[in-house]
């Protein structure tokens, strides 16, 4: 004779989910709810009873109310190649009215009067890339290397332009220092004066801190569009 159908309904109905990591103890909540107006004994079993606690494992449900059992999976080495193959069962039937003794109630009972559901076990790892995307999104702009294809158009402009600056730099002090030369070879028979050399010592000076300045910054630039190649 096949059982009647089972009166509880059951959050999920169908599987309890494990969400990981599994190096601690792990909690799924399954709600059990009797619609009937009689009170309903249940009982809930697993094909793995050394890997879960269950609490209550067993007790009455009163017409119209509900109750939530906790099942707890203890810590295991996790391998998601490794499919799950518990499962969990919901015995239930109705309350005796005359009920003294919750035990003798499960001896007792007929096959006929018991109902069950059966459900499956999932296990799940959470997924890391929401910590990742949020750590990226956390640093700072100048930090991040991906730029947008106008920014790197004008940095690559930029770079060139430097390029013929710093060009025109060197072809200008080298002008200067051959001028500068000369003049000096000519003042070398007359008498030293000493206002005439210090202008040409600065002017020098003053030449060779701008080109540096050039060459540090053309250097810089460099590297950023190297990272970005990169």
């Amino acid at each position: 004779m096949a059982r009647p159908e089972q009166v509880l309904v059951l959050e999920p109905q169908h599987e309890l989910k494990f969400r990981g990591p599994f190096t601690d103890v792990v909690t799924a909540t399954l709600k059990l709810t009797n619609p009937t107006e009689r009170n309903v004994c249940f009982k809930v079993k697993t094909t793995a009873p050394r890997r879960y606690c269950v609490r209550p494992n067993s007790g009455i449900i009163d017409a119209g109310t509900s109750i939530n059992v906790s099942v707890m999976l203890q810590p295991f080495d996790y391998d998601p190649n490794e499919k799950s193959k518990h499962k969990f069962m919901v015995l239930s039937m109705l309350a005796p009215y005359d009920m003294t003794d919750m035990e003798s109630v499960w001896k007792e009972a007929k096959p006929e009067e018991l109902m069950d559901s059966k459900l499956r076990c999932a296990f799940e790892m959470p997924v890391e890339n929401h910590n990742v995307a949020t750590e990226h999104t956390a640093l700072p702009k100048s930090s991040s290397t991906s730029l947008d294809d106008g920014e790197v158009k004008k940095i690559m402009d930029e770079y060139k332009r430097l390029q013929v600056d710093v060009q025109r730099q060197w072809e200008e002090n080298k002008q200067i220092r051959e001028n500068d030369g000369l003049r000096k070879r000519k003042l070398a028979g007359a008498a030293p004066n000493s206002s005439v050399m210090a202008s040409l010592a600065t002017k020098d000076e003053g030449l060779s801190n701008r080109v540096l300045a050039l060459c540090v910054l053309f250097f810089v630039i460099g590297v950023i569009i190297g990272k970005l190649v990169l």
